[in-house]
């Protein structure tokens, strides 16, 4: 019996020992590595490493549902307005030997109706008359950002150096500048939060239609002329623990080109001189967590020379009963040729306060005036009165003042429901022809002033 089990123990680890050399034998089949997301921390909450690469990736974005009332200035407007915009945000960042490599696209959707669609001072705080109707809407697409940044150089379409505060608070905009042009800039950073920028920046692309804007001291023909180079923008910051503070300039060429007035056929060009317009800027931003944490102040003055843009000004300020006015960077006296920049300042400050964590107020505003010099403002007409039939050229120079305040409640993180309400007014220096119902220009109702009082709801979500 004995010799019988130690023979079958014998067979079985005899059979083990075939079978293990034969598995040996076959080829092994491991499972493949699994390729898991990690979390970027290097740059802020939000990131991920892109998988098999060392670059760490951001995508973000918002969605916007915004109403706005106010009072209605003829019979073909509404006396409301809608407005939806969606964003997306891709940041993408990398380390290298020379700084971090960036790359970040910006895209807004929108589409308004109503008073947002006509056109109108700070976005809707004076409704504009004129062709556009209560049918009025539009839909827009647009890079707001898209640059690239190595180490010290920023190339693109990104925020001009030039500005500061760019609307941070409120729901409108207020006069002082905010701008996206196309631009190639260097930034050279000293230590302690100091740094200095030279920027190139196209003072069309993403500028504001005003930087191609020009009047005329007489009738005819006039045009802004091409330059040659892009407005040259310097700005030295500092940013520290208490807040922030900036001094930026500008320095560009303005030119035009007129036809002589009375001349029959193809008459020779007047060229106006070539004119160096410049603007120069200085801010101060101001945290106060005295007060209550997250609160900041934001105070900021600027002048310029020829850049209207550089002050927050569109192509057209007024609307309402003054109708659609231009403000342009240079005017020609079409007789002599000779031309003048428009000269201006504007005034900024906006201060943001939390009532609690969750519910924050802000109040903001600015004073803002130009001096355009007399011309015949487009579209315009005859201005107070004719001679021999022709308009005669005016100065309005607008003074215009605007307020506003909003109360925002954030129930959870990335959501804001607000209100805000608003006030504008512009003072001309000269009476103009009030614009009628249909936007017709009645010079026989003269005024030099208008005003507006309008609201909006506002409701947001970030992510």
């Amino acid at each position: 019996m004995k010799l019988v089990k130690s023979l079958l123990l014998g067979s079985a680890a005899g059979f083990a020992a075939v079978a293990g050399a034969q598995a040996a034998d076959l080829p092994s089949r491991k499972a493949a590595p699994v390729e898991y997301v990690r979390v970027c921390t290097a740059y802020g909450s939000g990131f991920f490493y892109i998988p098999g690469t060392d670059s760490c990736l951001r995508i973000g974005g918002r969605l916007r549902a915004e109403y706005t009332f106010g009072e209605r200035w003829g019979d073909l407007q509404d006396s409301y307005g809608t407005r939806a915009r969606g964003r997306l945000n891709i940041d993408l960042r990398t380390a290298t030997a020379y700084g971090t490599l960036r790359t970040f696209i910006r895209y807004d959707v929108t589409v308004s109706t109503g008073p947002y669609g006509y056109g109108a001072l700070n976005g809707g705080a004076i409704f504009a008359n004129g062709a556009a109707g209560a049918n009025s809407n539009s839909t827009g697409i647009s890079l707001d950002k898209g640059f690239i940044q190595f180490g010290p150089i920023t190339a693109g379409r990104a925020q001009s150096f030039f500005d500061f505060y760019a609307n941070d608070l409120g729901f409108s905009s207020l006069r002082g500048s905010d701008n996206s042009p196309n631009l190639l800039a260097y930034t050279a950073t000293f230590g302690s939060g100091f740094s200095a920028t030279i920027s190139l920046e196209d003072r069309l692309a993403g500028r504001n239609a005003i930087a191609r804007n020009a009047l005329a001291f007489n009738t005819g023909s006039v045009a802004l002329e091409g330059s040659q180079y892009p407005d040259l923008v310097g700005a030295l910051n500092v940013t520290q623990g208490w807040g922030s503070a900036q001094l930026s300039g500008a320095i560009g060429q303005r030119n035009v080109a007129s036809f002589p007035v009375g001349v029959i056929g193809n008459p020779a060009i007047i060229r106006g001189g070539d004119e160096t317009a410049w603007a120069i800027q200085g801010g101060l931003k101001f945290n106060l967590p005295m007060l209550a944490a997250g609160d900041v102040l934001w105070l900021q003055a600027a002048y310029a020379e020829g850049m209207n843009s550089y002050l927050g000004y569109g192509s057209i300020y007024g609307y309402g009963r003054l109708g659609a006015l231009t403000a342009a960077d240079i005017v020609v006296d079409q007789t002599t040729g000779r031309s003048k920049l428009t000269k201006g300042f504007a005034i900024t400050a906006g201060l943001k306060h939390y009532w609690t964590p969750t519910i924050r107020s802000e109040v903001y505003g600015s004073y803002s005036q130009l001096d355009i010099g007399a011309a015949i403002q487009n579209g315009l007409g005859a201005v107070n009165g004719t001679l021999n039939g022709t308009a005669v050229p005016v100065k309005l120079n607008p003074k215009e003042f605007i307020i506003g305040t909003n109360l925002v409640w954030t129930p959870v993180s990335g959501l804001d429901i607000g209100v805000e309400v608003l006030y504008s007014k512009v003072e001309l220096k000269n009476r103009i022809g009030q614009v009628d119902n249909f936007g017709n220009r009645n010079n026989n109702l003269l005024i030099k002033s208008d005003d507006a009082l309008t609201g909006r709801l506002r409701i947001q979500r970030d992510f």
